[in-house]
């Protein structure tokens, strides 16, 4: 769901229990700016982005998916950043 800050700010009570069940997107000018999600869907995220996985971990079929896995070319600009580092 995507709101304005102001109908956010307007319907603040509304809108915090729909994030309770979807994440609530508010913008400002148009553009994207805040989400607002439950603090289990939050905690969620933690747990996922920090989460390690072995590559001995991966079976062969995961290992197949990345090999075969293309980089779409409009973000072929960031090759330049890791052979510069």
């Amino acid at each position: 769901m995507r709101v304005s800050s102001a109908e956010f700010i307007r319907n603040y009570g509304t809108m915090t229990d729909q994030a309770l069940s979807e994440a609530v997107t508010i913008t400002r000018n148009g553009k994207d700016r805040l989400v607002v999600l439950s603090a289990v869907e939050y905690q969620k995220l933690l747990a996922r982005s920090r989460r390690v996985v072995l590559s001995s971990e991966l079976s062969a079929l995961d290992l197949d998916a990345i090999a075969a896995t293309e980089v779409p070319e409009t973000y072929a600009y960031l090759d330049a950043e890791t052979h510069n580092q």
